[in-house]
């Protein structure tokens, strides 16, 4: 009779337990998402300019696949300090995609969307899985594993059927008023194409038998909402043994007549890090691509590019004006570990980003939102811009980009969200065949994203 009230005791004070526990799990549940996103994605490029097949630049490339991608993210456990997980299984399915690279014989073969097998052409089928562990304090979050950072000095690629997601960890922290700070590291990436994770490189320093890697990416920078309407950025990249990279940014939105006219002002300064600062004197070891006199294009990192696009917006028409300078000797420098990747510039459209050393770009582009005249959910656009003065060994060269888009997004009933998109670019230029052939490129994506939480 002297142990009933022990276990009386034990057992009130295990449910208390269990119900704090539970308590303090209730947000991490109740404010889980989850969902699955479907991407069908067909991929045809053209090589017009070359008669040769060569392993490197196939004349054509043709592929076609089906994506999924199930993203979970969990709330944050009640309390101080809230923790959570967040998830992402992709998977990519082969529809089609014949021929082998490296086959002389063979004018249509493998790309870019897939893996390639052992004896060069694409994987039927490819996944990966990534997890990230998460904290929060007030308004600051810590996140540690699998990364997708969309910053001005990095930004992941979402070009093909799956993306491309990095390893490392982040905090982010919102508690000042107006001002988000960003900080972070990055150890590795996994390509698009990838289930495999990789080292950091640029190009110039990515392949062949000069290649060479990083596994530290740092960075660190904050967005300043001066008013509703103007924000200041500023932004710090390092590459170790490549590059360190300053970026100030400005935006600004401003009502004029019916229309809102925004600017968008970026400048980018970069220079050697590392092992990288003794590449003219190493053989180029830890080099960046670009034109360095003599007939060297592989060099210590010496770049500095600065944009500025202007945008017009009313009853459904946006106009843009855009212009970009690269100066240095090398070219704009970025992570790239040759298996796609994108940038923060105004000028990195469907083929080309146009970052080149001494490349100056022009651009205009045009969209309709085609909800002005009833037809909700239909907008498409094109963008044209040309680049000149790129240096080269041969001299100067030139190249000039067009992209087509039409997309149409269902608006409402049972497939609400269901997206097709088609877009088409021309590719032209007269620099040597050997890097850069004219091309014309079609991608066809059907997209739909389903809830489950």
């Amino acid at each position: 009779m002297v142990k009933k009230p022990l276990v009386v005791a034990v057992s009130a004070a295990c449910l208390n337990l269990s119900l704090i526990a539970a308590s303090h799990a209730a947000g991490f549940v109740e404010d889980s998402k989850a969902t699955l996103s479907l991407r069908n994605f067909y991929y045809n490029n053209d090589n017009r300019n070359e008669a040769s097949y060569a392993a490197r630049n196939p004349s054509k490339v043709e592929e076609w696949g089906q994506g999924f991608l199930l993203n979970y993210q969990s709330g944050f456990t009640q309390g101080t300090v809230g923790f959570g997980v967040d998830a992402v299984g992709m998977l990519g399915l082969r529809l089609d995609g014949s021929g082998h690279a490296g086959r002389s014989t063979n004018s249509n073969q493998p790309g870019t969307m897939f893996p390639r097998d052992t004896d060069n052409s694409s994987v039927h089928e490819f996944s990966s899985v990534g997890a990230t562990a998460k904290m929060k304090i007030s308004e600051t979050e810590f996140r540690y594993g699998t990364l997708m950072p969309k910053l001005p000095v990095v930004v992941y690629n979402d070009g093909r059927l799956l993306p491309q997601t990095y390893q490392g960890a982040q905090v982010t922290s919102k508690d000042i008023k107006d001002l988000t700070l960003t900080a972070g590291q990055l150890q590795s990436a996994k390509n698009r194409n990838s289930t495999d994770q990789d080292q950091l490189s640029i190009a110039g320093s990515n392949s062949g038998a000069t290649a060479r890697d990083s596994n530290k990416f740092n960075f660190i920078g904050g967005d300043y909402k001066v008013t509703k309407d103007l924000t200041l950025q500023y932004y710090f990249g390092q590459l170790e043994d490549f590059y360190n990279q300053h970026f100030l940014g400005l935006t600004h939105n401003v009502k004029l007549g019916d229309g809102t006219f925004k600017t968008d002002l970026r400048y980018f300064n970069s220079k050697g890090n590392g092992d990288n600062k003794d590449a003219d004197t190493q053989g180029a070891l830890y080099g960046a691509s670009g034109y360095y006199g003599a007939g060297r294009t592989r060099g210590e990192v010496d770049n500095r590019l600065y944009s500025g696009l202007f945008t017009y917006s009313i009853y459904g028409h946006t106009l843009g004006l855009g212009y970009q300078s690269t100066n240095g000797k090398s070219n704009f420098p970025y992570l790239n570990e040759a298996g796609g990747a994108s940038t923060y510039t105004i000028t990195d459209i469907q083929i080309n980003n146009f970052t080149r050393s001494g490349e100056d770009t022009w651009q205009a582009r045009y969209s309709y939102d085609f909800g002005q005249l009833g037809a909700k959910g239909l907008t498409a656009g094109v963008i044209y811009q040309r680049g000149d003065n790129i240096r080269t060994a041969a001299g100067d060269s030139m190249e000039w980009e067009r992209d087509l888009t039409v997309s149409y997004v269902i608006p409402e009933g049972q497939l609400k969200g269901l997206g097709f998109t088609w877009r088409n670019a021309m590719y032209r230029t007269d620099l040597p065949a050997a890097s850069q052939r004219d091309q014309d490129e079609n991608r066809l994506i059907v997209s739909y994203t389903l809830p489950l939480l």
